[in-house]
């Protein structure tokens, strides 16, 4: 497993062989658009530079996501189908799942309680 930071620690990426996983610090509620903009920029383009095969977003230390959020889950999953990736988010606290309800994304992804759970659904793991 390898591990990178992005933008003080407000995002981490690991690897789980082919499978990145992208963990949003609780930092991310609190923080300007302008610098999720930019922290989601710089992980995305982690992902650009060695494309996993699946994606997954862990959610648990996050309670509520804004619009600026979903933009960049948005802009994940375009890139992972554009690499013939699946994204998949774990840990989605009630308030966030609420938001994706109301936008009306929640079919987009595959919802896991943990981030293991979600890691060994895209590795085709039991």
């Amino acid at each position: 497993m390898s591990t990178e930071a992005t933008h003080d620690q407000s995002f981490r990426i690991e690897r789980h062989g082919e499978v990145a996983v992208v963990i949003p610090s609780a930092k991310v509620e609190e923080m300007h658009e302008a610098l999720i903009e930019q922290a989601a920029k710089m992980v995305i383009s982690s992902l650009k530079e060695d494309p996993p095969s699946g994606i997954v977003v862990d959610l648990s230390q996050v309670n509520y996501v804004g619009s600026i959020f979903v933009s960049f889950l948005l802009k994940c999953h375009t890139l992972a189908k554009k690499h013939g990736s699946e994204i998949v988010l774990a840990g989605v606290s009630a308030p966030a799942r609420e938001l994706l309800h109301l936008c009306e994304l929640e079919t987009l992804w595959a919802f896991y309680p943990t981030r293991k759970e979600a890691i060994e659904a895209l590795s085709g793991s039991d």
